[in-house]
């Protein structure tokens, strides 16, 4: 499910998780702290209310367990709702390795949490490239 788990001597334990959505993906590290998250180095607090409120359901779902939590994020690719929702599940994975009872919160909460959504746009066709992969000229059948 792409978390991994490290423990060493001065930060304990760390844990690593991958979130994708669309060609979207976020890269979240987790470590024992203050519950401080972290986007492409800025604060949760920073970013537009729509995907803010997004990104932090599952610090919600999982408050106890993230409070005492600091995530730091890197996400690349994609749109601003794609982005989001890569962001959603690295945490949301990231928790997971902290405590393995969140798994079915998480799952009653909604699936996308933990389970990437495997669809993707489907290439332009030749022939009129720019207006899709499946538009074609309108025909008249009399």
């Amino acid at each position: 499910m792409s978390i991994r788990v490290r423990t060493t001597k001065n930060k304990g334990k760390i844990v690593s998780a991958v979130g994708t959505r669309k060609r979207a993906v976020a890269r979240a590290v987790a470590v024992k702290g203050s519950g401080n998250v972290l986007v492409n180095s800025k604060p949760l607090s920073s970013f537009s209310e729509i995907p803010r409120l997004f990104m932090s359901e599952p610090l919600i779902v999982g408050k106890d367990i993230a409070s005492g939590v600091d995530i730091k994020i890197n996400v690349s690719g994609g749109g601003i709702m794609g982005q989001a929702d890569a962001c959603r599940q690295s945490i949301a994975k990231a928790l997971l390795g902290f405590s393995k009872a969140l798994k079915s919160k998480f799952l009653d909460y909604d699936r996308t949490l933990l389970v990437a959504d495997s669809r993707r746009t489907e290439p332009h066709k030749p022939s009129r490239s720019s207006k899709g992969p499946r538009t074609h000229k309108q025909r008249s059948k009399r």
